[in-house]
C-alpha cells in the first residue's frame, strides 16, 4: 500500500511541478533547449528543476550577488539561471570535471546568449578550488554546490574560505529520499551529507536551514547557509 501511495505522490509531485513551471516560473525556450540538449547528449538527468533554478536566480537577485561560484556544471542549466541573475556587470564561475558535460554546457551558454557572462573551468573541482584559493580568487557572494557527493564537506569548507560575511552557500541533494536520518548508512552520499550537517552544527561562521522538497526530481532537499 505504501508503494502505491508513493507512486501516486510522485505522479502528483510531477503534475504540480509542471503546473508551477507553466505559471509561476514561466516557460523559457533557452532553458528548455538546454535541458533537451542535455538529454540528447545522454547526460545524467540530475539538473535542478525549473522551480529550483529560479530559486537560485532569486537568491542571487535578492542578495545582490555580483560574484557567483557554481561547483558542478553538468549541461549548464543552473548556470544559465545564475548568470542571468548576476548579469553583465558581475562574474559567474562554474567548475566541471567532465569534458563531455562542459562541451554541452558551452553550447547551451552560447545558445542562451550568456556565454560572455560565464567562465567555465574544466578539471577536478578540488584542484581548481585549491588553485583559486592560492591565487586569492575569493570574495564570492553566492556559492552553489551541486557536484560529486563524496566531496561535499571539502567543497563546503572551501566555500567558507572563498566567501565573506553575508555570502550565501547553497548545497543541493541533502535529504536523499529521507535516508539522511540513517546514522548507520554505509552509503557514501549519506555519510558525507551527515558530516556536512555536523560541520554546520559545530561552526558559528554560518547560520543555516535545510528545506525538504518534492517534485519532478523526487524527494530530496537543499541547504541554505548564510556566512556570518
Amino acid at each position: 500500500m505504501r508503494g502505491a501511495s508513493l507512486g501516486m505522490s510522485r505522479d502528483l509531485w510531477n503534475a504540480v511541478d509542471a503546473y508551477l513551471t507553466q505559471t509561476v516560473v514561466r516557460p523559457d525556450g533557452s532553458l528548455e533547449a538546454a535541458s533537451a540538449a542535455s538529454d540528447a547528449a545522454g547526460l545524467p538527468q540530475i539538473a535542478v528543476s525549473p522551480s529550483h533554478g529560479k530559486l537560485l536566480y532569486l537568491l542571487a537577485r535578492v542578495s545582490g550577488a555580483r560574484k557567483v561560484l557554481e561547483i558542478g556544471t553538468l549541461a549548464g542549466y543552473s548556470t544559465i539561471w545564475l548568470a542571468r541573475a548576476v548579469g553583465p556587470h558581475g562574474r559567474t564561475v562554474t567548475l566541471e570535471r567532465e569534458e563531455q558535460h562542459a562541451a554541452v554546457a558551452r553550447r547551451n551558454f552560447a545558445d542562451a546568449g550568456v556565454a560572455s557572462l560565464i567562465e567555465l573551468r574544466l578539471g577536478d573541482a578540488r584542484a581548481t578550488l585549491a588553485e583559486m584559493v592560492r591565487a586569492r580568487d575569493l570574495g564570492f557572494d553566492l556559492v552553489f554546490i551541486d557536484a560529486d557527493k563524496p566531496s561535499i564537506p571539502e567543497y563546503f569548507e572551501r566555500s567558507l574560505e572563498m566567501t565573506h560575511r553575508g555570502s550565501i552557500i547553497v548545497v543541493d541533494n541533502v535529504v536523499r529520499d529521507g535516508a539522511v536520518i540513517d546514522g548507520a548508512s554505509e552509503d557514501a552520499s549519506i555519510r558525507v551529507v551527515r558530516r556536512m550537517n555536523e560541520m554546520l552544527a559545530e561552526t558559528r561562521r554560518v547560520t543555516a536551514t535545510t528545506i525538504q522538497t518534492v517534485g519532478a526530481k523526487g524527494y530530496d532537499g537543499f541547504t541554505i547557509a548564510l556566512v556570518e
